[in-house]
């Protein structure tokens, strides 16, 4: 879809939910804690949000209906997708255009950066010293070339190292608490992109090793597989991306997080978009449910088949003996609209699985780079500390294979928190105070 088209489409619709509301510009950026000008940039299709946390809550302030809510995203998807191209096409421009006209200590600075040029597919510089009968500079240039070339090459060995591989739930039932764990979009990995006619990867996983050590590196959340840009599924084996949001709420009164930490020394809840950060930053665990956003988008036109969703659990312990934190301010009205395609699953079961909500489809369906789908998770826990990812099965054509969903290569992490500590944040207050102490006038 042109670039253009997507983000006036998506622009169209916003306009149309700020307008029907009645409320000016101005009160609408306060109330997202914005600048209007952005908000005028997002309603004119001038830019398109990095994030989609701004554009939900900016819906709901305008009574946009759970259709609205569903159709807003899968445009705010495909417009953010062609932006996303757009940057990749600025990436490619060769080093020598980069640093041509300019100085010699200009060059490595403007340059395209080493993991952007190896993702783009940069032709590999000629070696040092090489004859290549052109002038000293460009042989220069070239050299920077090689070097950049190889820090590229070394940086991405090194992700690949790290991402590759599941870990195992330990023993500690305090564990690292996610200290060290990387939080934001999630992990995809690759499982099984073999024709249907060869044999389907194994779903007996061990649980202390979901992902083999010999598959395939992971790929971003959100990028197509394997580096390819959309549109070239069929190159890759992947023809789908999936984009997990771990943090994402369904609403600030049902989001609670564990944390080791006394409530001296704890931040004033985030915004939802500010919640990977504030996660990471107190090394807080998921409590009592955890709510996920996954964004299912094809690579090119052909569709895909959608088959399923298959919990897997990668370790179990005892809950987390740490404070809960709420994240609702007390007095604040909370309401969250009834979502399509929306499931859950209790991870206290033996085998989890997913079960749609009242009203809702079940698997299979269907995707294609024009037409995404958007699932939403809730899964529940309250006797167990539970590591967990997803599979999801994926078809088209004679094309078959596995997606495994994780938190950028760990498992999501979910703790029950019956008889724990609970802290909420007053409007207006200083820190944090026990849960039900709060005097509303």
């Amino acid at each position: 879809m042109p670039e253009h088209t997507a983000a006036a489409d998506f622009a169209a619709l916003l306009r149309e939910l700020k307008d029907r509301s009645g409320l000016s510009y101005g009160v609408l950026a306060k109330r997202l804690h914005m600048s209007t000008s952005t908000l005028h940039r997002y309603c004119n299709g001038d830019a398109v949000p990095a994030d989609y946390a701004p554009v939900e809550r900016l819906a709901r302030l305008c009574k946009a209906h759970p259709e609205e809510l569903v159709e807003l995203h899968r445009r705010w998807v495909l417009a953010d997708a062609v932006r996303g191209r757009k940057g990749a096409a600025a990436a490619e421009t060769s080093p020598e255009e980069a640093g041509s006209g300019t100085g010699p200590g200009q060059e490595a600075s403007e340059a395209a950066p080493p993991a952007e040029a190896a993702s783009a597919g940069a032709p590999p510089a000629a070696p040092v010293g090489a004859d290549t009968g052109t002038s000293p500079a460009p042989a220069r240039r070239r050299t920077r070339t090689a070097v950049l070339a190889g820090i590229a090459v070394a940086a991405v060995a090194a992700g690949v190292a790290l991402a590759v591989g599941l870990p195992g739930g330990g023993s500690d039932g305090d564990g690292d608490g996610g200290r060290h764990r990387p939080v934001g979009a999630a992990g995809v990995t690759a499982e099984g992109t073999a024709p249907a006619s060869s044999s389907p990867p194994s779903s007996a996983a061990s649980p202390s090793s979901p992902a083999k050590d010999t598959g395939p590196a992971r790929t971003p959340a959100g990028s197509a597989p394997a580096g390819a840009p959309s549109g070239e599924g069929q190159k890759s084996g992947v023809p789908v991306t999936v984009r997990a949001e771990p943090y994402a709420w369904e609403s600030p009164c049902s989001q609670r997080y564990l944390a080791d930490k006394p409530a001296s020394e704890m931040k004033p809840p985030p915004l939802e978009e500010g919640a990977a950060a504030w996660v990471a930053a107190h090394g807080a665990v998921s409590s009592g449910q955890q709510y996920l956003r996954l964004t299912v988008q094809g690579t090119g036109p052909e569709t895909v088949v959608v088959d399923g969703l298959t919990v897997r659990v990668a370790g179990k312990r005892a809950p987390l003996a740490w404070n809960d934190y709420a994240m609702a301010y007390p007095g604040v009205g909370c309401g969250g609209g009834v979502q399509t395609r929306a499931f859950a699953v209790s991870l206290d079961s033996a085998r989890p699985s997913l079960t749609p909500e009242p009203g809702n489809e079940d698997f299979p369906f269907k995707v294609s780079e024009s037409d995404p789908e958007v699932y939403y998770l809730t899964a529940s826990v309250s006797a167990y500390d539970v590591d967990w990812y997803l599979e999801l099965k994926w078809s088209s054509g004679d094309r078959s294979g596995t997606l495994t969903v994780d938190d950028e290569g760990r498992p999501f992490r979910t703790s029950g928190n019956k008889g724990r500590p609970a802290y909420e944040f007053p409007i207006g207050g200083d820190g944090w105070v026990p849960e039900g102490t709060t005097k509303l006038e």
